[in-house]
């Protein structure tokens, strides 16, 4: 497994594995450790715009806050719409 280095906007490196993904609306995303041996998840990268400025709420939802980019969560129903 080979992860690629990335650096945050606050200027932390992180290390993106592009062979592990979320399937997203627009494009997927990757997961995103903090440290090199890939022990520590840190987040996701946004495969359509390449931005680590993404969020994931607790229903598994997450959306790159840059393009809007969406994975729909895991497990939802009516009441949380």
């Amino acid at each position: 497994m080979e992860l690629e280095t990335s650096t945050t906007a606050g200027g932390e490196q992180v290390y993106i594995d592009r062979g592990r993904t979320e399937r997203g609306a627009e494009g997927p995303f990757y997961v995103v450790f903090a440290e090199a041996d890939a022990r520590d998840r840190w987040g996701f990268a946004c495969g359509s715009c390449d931005s680590l400025d993404t969020a994931m709420d607790t229903m598994g939802r997450i959306q790159c806050t840059d393009c809007g980019n969406l994975r729909k969560p895991d497990e939802w129903d009516a009441a949380h719409e």
